[in-house]
């Protein structure tokens, strides 16, 4: 388990994950509204490559750690059995998949799932600039003590599932 968190931690070229709720609400705010600027200011028709470097640098604007195409692993019973390209890793915790495409597609959110189950962070950000710009936040594990990933929207407060 132990050589796992390690290739993990190198995936994400050992940034500290953020975890706690409150901190992970604020950063996913300011990528949801950095995409919304991306948005407004470019409109819908450039292939995703092109949001992506404008999200990244918007971000980076704003003082946040970014990292760009950044490739991981999938382990099955010790050996790498795949691997995936994440668009954007923000401050080593928030995953974020872009796309340019007329509707998000139930796939997509899968991929979204996958990537949160293969690299343990706590959010991903599933982001569509076709069009007006669409958010889909999910939440894993490691956003919530429980084992199984949720999906909510990106206003809605934790707080009253934590109860639970």
């Amino acid at each position: 388990m132990e050589r796992w968190r390690e290739r993990r931690k190198l995936a994400t070229d050992g940034a500290q994950m953020i975890t706690d709720q409150h901190t992970l609400n604020e950063l996913s705010q300011k990528v949801i509204g950095a995409s919304f600027r991306v948005g407004n200011a470019l409109g819908s028709g450039f292939a995703e490559k092109v949001y992506e470097n404008s999200l990244a640098h918007d971000l980076r604007k704003l003082g946040l750690n970014v990292q760009q195409q950044v490739p991981l692993k999938v382990w099955y019973d010790g050996v790498v059995v795949g691997e995936f390209v994440a668009d954007l890793i923000v401050q080593g915790s928030i995953i974020v998949e872009i796309k340019a495409v007329e509707h998000l597609i139930p796939v997509h959110v899968a991929q979204c799932i996958n990537y949160l189950a293969t690299t343990a962070m706590p959010l991903c950000l599933l982001i569509n600039f076709a069009g007006r710009v669409e958010v889909k936040r999910l939440a894993g594990a490691a956003f919530k003590k429980a084992p199984s990933v949720s999906i909510c929207a990106p206003s809605v407060a934790t707080s009253s599932s934590d109860d639970q």
